[in-house]
């Protein structure tokens, strides 16, 4: 037993405090089963009826639940439009170019990257969220869900960029509209009209169109207008000047299938002329002067002059072949082409002066040698005549003498 002063000296000391981390040193004392359960379900019964921990789930968050569950695609027909058999379903397009690759006058064709979007509305992909977030997936969902089926037409080549993967993505709004991306390489025919070459401006487009659906089941449309095309500010060719870019609609008809709404993107390119200064008129210019160089070479000096006339022709030749080899086997006259063939026809007319000149001169020359033998010949029986007659005169020659020296002249 303790004294009272003892005791009231206890009583009168502060309880001691313990730290929250000294409270592991200590041994829990072990409770039932039930009284854990009752104290368990008092503590959820408290959280539930708490307001501020009250909170709807989003199950657009939730990584429990799977996207095709959340998008019930197993509940629709995807293989159908969206609202078929009503009115045509409108899908909206816009297109950023990236790069216009290349330019092939010889094959007629361009080749470019862009990223080409889609834009529609499936109320079967609408999906409950309450802070109105949008969902993204990647190529795989779209072989599952309806998608447009679009193609470019007159295309020769195309693909979708798979590095690192399918450059592909889908985003669903809750309300279901659909954005539609992948980034495409194609290239496409363009009609190229070289009868102005290389002063040239060519015009070519690149058309869009759905492969199945008339205008009767899907409107096509750019989506806003020509501000749906955008392009890259540093595209540049090596051959060519961009001058403009646009959009344009029109319908398709097919004589089989009916009519089909076409989007276009045009451009127009205008040829860059320095290169061909370098590469074709400067030279071929030169070569017409240094054929008439020969016109100041002595026309007596053969090996001079022939080797210089062939030499000109043949280099007027090669530029004719190189130029004609990077274009298109057209049956019309092209620009380059009259002015190459009017310095051709220079040159060789230049050899050709050479050959008049040194034939001319030949038949002059054998002309004039012929006259000067006739002159020998005629001053030598005047001689001969003048010597008959005065020998005659002086009775020194006789008669037969003379009259075979006549006979001989």
């Amino acid at each position: 037993m303790l004294q009272g002063s003892d005791a009231s000296h206890l009583r009168s000391r502060p309880p001691a405090r313990v730290h929250l981390s000294e409270l592991s040193l200590f041994p829990l004392f072990p409770c039932s089963r039930p009284q854990r359960q009752r104290r368990e379900a008092h503590g959820e019964a408290h959280k539930q009826g708490s307001p501020i921990l009250k909170r709807s789930p989003d199950i657009t968050k939730s990584p429990l639940t799977k996207s095709e569950q959340l998008l019930r695609i197993d509940d629709h027909d995807f293989s159908m439009r969206p609202g078929f058999g009503g009115p045509a379903i409108p899908v909206g397009v816009d297109v950023q170019v990236e790069s216009l690759d290349s330019i092939s006058e010889v094959d007629m064709d361009f080749t470019m990257t862009l990223y080409l979007r889609h834009y529609w509305k499936d109320e079967r992909l609408s999906f409950p969220s309450t802070n109105n977030q949008s969902m993204t997936f990647d190529g795989r969902l779209v072989k599952k869900i309806w998608v447009p089926d679009m193609f470019f037409v007159h295309s020769k080549r195309s693909f979708i960029h798979d590095t690192t993967t399918d450059n592909v993505m889908l985003r669903v709004q809750p309300d279901g509209k659909v954005l539609y991306s992948l980034r495409v390489t194609v290239t496409a025919m363009c009609n190229m009209d070289f009868s102005r070459f290389p002063l040239d401006t060519q015009t070519c487009s690149l058309e869009i169109e759905s492969y199945a659906y008339t205008e009767d089941d899907l409107m096509l449309y750019w989506k806003n207008g020509n501000d749906s095309l955008k392009t890259d500010e540093r595209i540049s060719l090596s051959q060519f000047l961009i001058q403009e870019f646009h959009t344009t609609t029109k319908l398709a008809f097919y004589s089989s299938t009916g009519w089909y709404n076409r989007l276009y993107i045009n451009f127009t390119l205008r040829r860059h002329i320095f290169f061909f200064l370098l590469q074709t008129y400067f030279p071929a210019t030169l070569m017409v002067m240094l054929s008439w160089v020969s016109f100041w070479i002595d026309r007596r000096a053969v090996p001079a002059r022939v080797p210089l006339g062939i030499t000109t022709v043949l280099t007027m030749s090669t530029i004719i072949t190189g130029v004609n080899a990077s274009m298109p086997r057209v049956s019309y006259i092209k620009a380059v082409d009259i002015y190459l063939w009017v310095s051709f026809v220079f040159v060789f007319l230049s050899v050709l002066e050479y050959a008049a000149v040194n034939y001319l001169t030949t038949v002059q020359e054998r002309k004039e040698r012929k006259l000067r033998d006739k002159v020998r010949i005629s001053i030598s029986k005047v001689i001969l005549l003048s010597l008959v007659k005065v020998w005659q005169k002086s009775g020194n020659v006789q008669s037969f003498v003379t009259a075979e020296c006549c006979s001989q002249l």
